[in-house]
């Protein structure tokens, strides 16, 4: 199995912005499940901390190997989405890793 988070920090001058931008991020990544080969489990996050070094939202899946994970990258579903959100997000953090 190899697990695959993404933490965003998202475009909003506005509470009522930011979260909009949130929702909005959390509706495009979640309609990604079935289609995606592989791709085990899908979950996204929105914080309810807000604390002022607290990412936005995070995306938390698992994908069967390597390959999976590989292929969601340039899936096209995935493109797309990444298209949609244009420039929402401000910055984007990343680990992939498989568990030992």
């Amino acid at each position: 199995m190899f697990k695959h988070i993404v933490m965003w920090d998202l475009r909003g001058d506005t509470a009522e912005e930011k979260m909009q931008a949130r929702q909005l991020l959390k509706h495009k990544f979640e309609s990604l499940r079935g289609q995606i080969p592989g791709l085990l489990h899908l979950e996204v996050g929105v914080d309810s901390s807000h604390v002022g070094y607290a990412c936005d939202v995070v995306l938390y899946s698992e994908f069967d190997s390597q390959a999976s994970l590989d292929g969601y990258a340039t899936h096209p579903a995935h493109l797309r989405i990444r298209e949609e959100l244009g420039d929402l997000r401000v910055a984007r953090h990343q680990v992939d890793y498989a568990p030992d």
